[in-house]
């Protein structure tokens, strides 16, 4: 019994950030001192390791429960169904529902109950939860429908990731650059004998040491509310725990999945920091003693920044829409999907289309 994806759907907010929007930011130190470099430098700076030219924002009246509905409406559209057959909604995301110009984070009832609600759909024994995983949540989520088809208690699912974290973004704290808005939805259901489907899966959460790589913490402003929390993390310790961890995790998922590195067709994995992910990939490859090749990753960070959870079904669906010009995915393929971040989590699946 295979799971398959049969419907996709993304909802890239309008609003476009340039890294022009950041000029007139006062950027601190975590001590609170003013950085030496001026603006430009900054976000110069920025757009050579992360890639990160433009990020997109969320509309003002919209919070992330409103971006999920309109991700999952058109996976739904795409794949066909009526909602109503829907056996489970599993939204993942981190920091729930934040309104424009807030600091509060509405997480009661779960942004899944609501997407449930929005879709009007009637079925009671439609189970809509949250999954709060870090940007490997909508990973996660793909990994727990999996289970609920193949132990039979589910035949199809809708799975969400969404997240506005221009809302939960330290002003002062260079790091905000990197943040966006968006989210992107699948549908899986039990697949038929054509050999599409989830061949395998991969998950590990790191805690001992690496707990608080990415955590909530006060702004840089010593004159701002110490109580107020924004999102922080600690960049290069990141670095070299996804380069020394998520290759490795990648091949065990690959190899237990029975195909070679030679037959893969795409990676597709998190748009956290472009040369992070460039080195996660050069270095996943070495593993194989094989070189990369051309077009095998797929990156749109620079554009749209790094929206956490959404960044990776945002990029399969403008994938099988046909809106990136030199990537596609045509059946048979195989792909390898990985994410890494909050937890710290590292997850991993092989997918055949």
């Amino acid at each position: 019994m295979m799971t398959k994806i049969i419907g996709v759907g993304n909802y890239i907010p309008s609003k476009t950030i340039t890294n022009l929007f950041f000029d007139q930011h006062v950027f601190l130190n975590e001590n609170g001192i003013l950085l030496k470099e001026d603006n430009a430098s900054i976000t110069e700076k920025l757009k050579k390791i992360t890639g990160i030219e433009e990020r997109r924002y969320a509309d003002n009246t919209q919070v992330t429960s409103d971006l999920g509905v309109i991700a999952a409406q058109a996976a739904i559209k795409n794949a066909g169904i009526d909602p109503e057959t829907l056996d489970y909604i599993i939204f993942a995301h981190n920091f729930g529902d934040v309104r424009f110009g807030t600091i509060q984070s509405d997480m009661v009832p779960s942004l899944a109950a609501r997407v449930k609600h929005t879709l009007g759909i009637k079925n009671n024994f439609c189970v809509a939860y949250d999954v709060l995983f870090g940007c490997p949540g909508w990973i996660e989520g793909v990994i727990q429908a999996n289970a609920f088809i193949k132990s039979g208690i589910a035949k199809r699912c809708l799975v969400i990731g969404g997240e506005t974290l221009s809302r939960v973004v330290d002003i002062h704290d260079r790091d905000s650059m990197i943040y966006a808005d968006g989210a992107g939805a699948v549908i899986l259901e039990v697949g038929n004998d054509d050999g599409a489907g989830i061949k395998s899966h991969l998950s590990a959460s790191y805690t001992f040491k690496e707990k608080d790589y990415l955590y909530f913490g006060k702004t840089y402003n010593n004159d701002g509310c110490p109580d107020t929390k924004f999102i922080k993390m600690d960049g290069r310790k990141i670095y070299e725990f996804a380069l020394l961890n998520v290759p490795d995790a990648m091949k065990k998922c690959l190899d237990n999945s029975g195909y070679s590195i030679n037959q893969l067709s795409k990676i597709i994995i998190h748009q956290a920091n472009e040369k992070m992910d460039e080195a996660i990939v050069n270095r996943f490859y070495q593993l194989y003693d094989t070189p990369v090749p051309e077009n095998i990753m797929p990156m749109v960070i620079s554009k749209l920044g790094n929206s956490s959870v959404a960044t990776i079904p945002s990029l399969l669906t403008m994938i099988l829409n046909g809106e990136l010009e030199q990537h596609s995915i045509q059946k048979g393929d195989v792909v390898l999907f990985a994410s890494v971040g909050a937890g710290m989590n590292i997850n991993s699946f092989v997918y055949q289309f």
